[in-house]
This record gives C-alpha cells, sequence and structure tokens, in this order.
C-alpha cells in the first residue's frame, strides 16, 4: 500500500553510515544519494530491496515528534542481526530481540532508537 517513506535526520553522514549497516544487515541496501545540488534544497538517500529505494533519509530537521518505522523480515535470525548491527551502529535500545505476545503470538520484534530518536523496528511474524 505505500510506495514509500522516509525520515529526516540532522546529521546526514552519520544517519547515512547508520541505516547502511543497520538496514544492510537484514538485506536493504542504498540504492541511490542524491545531493542538495541535484535536490535544489536538501541531501537525501534511498534504501531497498537491490533496484527500489523504499526508505528514504532526508537531511534537515529531525520530525519531531520522532518517527516510528518497521521493516519486514523473513526470519528471527534476521531481526537479532539488525539489531547487533543498529546497536553497533550507534543505535540506543529501546527493546532487544523478543516476542511480542501482546501484538500476536508470533510478533518477534526489535527496536532501536537511531541518531534523531526515530524507532527503527525490524520484525518477523512467522513462527520460530
Amino acid at each position: 500500500m505505500i510506495d514509500h517513506t522516509g525520515v529526516n535526520v540532522s546529521d546526514f553522514s552519520r544517519s547515512l553510515d547508520f541505516y547502511a549497516a543497520a538496514l544492510g544487515a537484514i538485506g536493504i541496501v542504498k540504492i541511490m544519494e542524491i545531493p542538495a545540488s541535484v535536490t535544489g534544497h536538501t541531501d537525501v538517500a534511498g534504501f531497498g530491496p537491490p533496484g527500489k529505494p523504499e526508505f528514504w533519509i532526508i537531511s534537515g530537521a529531525p520530525n519531531k515528534p520522532p518517527l516510528h518505522v518497521a521493516f519486514r523480515v523473513d526470519s528471527r535470525a534476521e531481526v537479532d542481526a539488525f539489531y547487533k548491527a543498529a546497536m553497533a551502529a550507534g543505535g540506543r535500545d529501546n527493546g532487544g530481540p523478543g516476542l511480542r505476545p501482546h501484538y500476536h503470538p508470533d510478533y518477534y520484534g526489535a527496536f532501536v532508537l537511531d541518531p534523531d530518536g526515530h524507532n527503527i523496528e525490524a520484525v518477523c511474524h512467522q513462527a520460530a
């Protein structure tokens, strides 16, 4: 239903490194980076599965309040890998990998705050 989305970030370079590491752990890669000299106003970078940028970071004043974005993955191991990579890249813990049965019995997710406080999640809906 949603074609693409994104978040505003205060330090483009720092956020670019954070998202490249965190999302790279779940197979989401930087597809393109467009400087302000081309957009006419700000730096942007698009991440997604190879060939299709679906998540963008945009240099500027961070969204207030911070946003929540969840990335669906196919395995619990991917959730774990996302969390580990995001934390190593400077993310802040907002709920480590684990079941969240209050959502549904097989909801396995991890939550990390990015450098601007956006709540970034990886979630698997598959049974173990």
